[in-house]
């Protein structure tokens, strides 16, 4: 018996010192983050806006946290090859995947090799923003319940413009439609610019854009701005409405950026890297850049940011199923 308790004591002490050994190493890891280069990887091409804001940041990291911050485009599969490469790297805070709004929508579309919630260390939230409603002129809507009611009047005889099947702005689109319970047209188009310049050109009547994409249309007269899909409006268009305030109660739909991690990374250099990337984002001179896309800081702890991955994966997932979309 003596013989058993002691090598069941000895068998219980190794394991206790290997598990104090490894947290000893990974506050030591912790102690000296990050003592190189830091990468972030892009899903997308160079000169969008994910990489925008992603060299953005990469830019305040750097000075932050005194260590070069490099971008990486892994462009492919609507963010998904760079979302791969990015959360099968070792989980030790030097490599983060630029993750877009469009990555929640992503699992229900693609089949992934990774899973999009638990295979994740939350980091940081950038950004946020609204898309901004917009019509042609000569649609007979000046307000978000005009459009709403011309709608279910004549189905099926407007049509919206997005960016491509699956693409967020088009997940956004029927996530309104349906809401508001009216019948209106898919095109979908390979782009944003695309969908604009045949919504302009009275080719389709409604599109939901980004700021930046619609924001200098509207200014123009060539769209007409009609609602934004945050709580909040836009100080850039003040009088125009919340899609809540035009009616739907809780309505929110957000554009947003931010850095993810793979599953493992230690607390305290996902806490480091929260709060560098936190405090880059309220840098003087930051809001101003934001602004230009219509984007304003969004300051969240890595648990806030996980659970709006997590909420998002589910809403997106259940419109997808739902309205049977495919990505063409």
């Amino acid at each position: 018996m003596s013989r058993l308790f002691s090598r069941s004591s000895a068998r219980a002490a190794a394991l206790v010192a290997m598990i104090l050994l490894a947290h000893g190493a990974a506050l030591a890891q912790s102690a000296v983050y990050p003592a190189r280069t830091i990468r972030i990887i892009v899903g997308f091409a160079p000169g969008g806006g994910s990489d925008f804001i992603a060299r953005l940041v990469a830019q305040k990291m750097h000075e932050k946290l005194g260590q070069p911050v490099l971008v990486e485009n892994r462009p492919g599969a609507g963010g998904n090859v760079g979302a791969e490469a990015a959360l099968k790297s070792p989980p030790d805070g030097y490599t983060l995947y630029l993750a877009a709004a469009s990555y929640t929508v992503n699992p229900a579309l693609y089949k992934l090799s990774f899973d999009p919630v638990k295979d994740i260390t939350p980091i940081a939230q950038l950004a946020r923003g609204p898309f901004v409603i917009a019509v042609n002129p000569k649609v007979a809507a000046n307000t978000l319940k005009e459009l709403v009611d011309l709608a279910k009047k004549e189905p099926g005889k407007l049509a919206y413009a997005s960016a491509g099947n699956g693409s967020i702005t088009h997940m956004a689109s029927e996530y309104f439609m349906s809401t508001a319970g009216i019948d209106v047209l898919h095109i979908p188009y390979k782009g944003t610019s695309p969908a604009l310049t045949d919504t302009i050109a009275g080719q389709t009547q409604i599109v939901f854009g980004t700021t930046a994409s619609t924001l200098p249309f509207v200014k123009s007269g060539q769209l007409k701005a009609l609602a934004v899909t945050t709580a909040k409006r836009l100080p850039a268009l003040p009088n125009v409405p919340t899609v809540a305030e035009s009616g739907y109660p809780g309505f929110d739909v957000t554009v947003w950026h931010g850095l993810i991690a793979p599953a493992g990374v230690p607390a305290e250099i996902a806490g480091k890297l929260n709060q560098a990337i936190n405090e880059s984002m309220v840098a003087p001179g930051m809001d101003a850049h934001l602004a230009s896309d219509g984007l304003v800081a969004a300051a969240v702890t890595p648990a806030e940011f996980g659970a709006l991955i997590r909420t998002e994966v589910e809403r997106w997932g259940a419109l997808v199923k739902a309205k049977g979309v495919k990505v063409d």
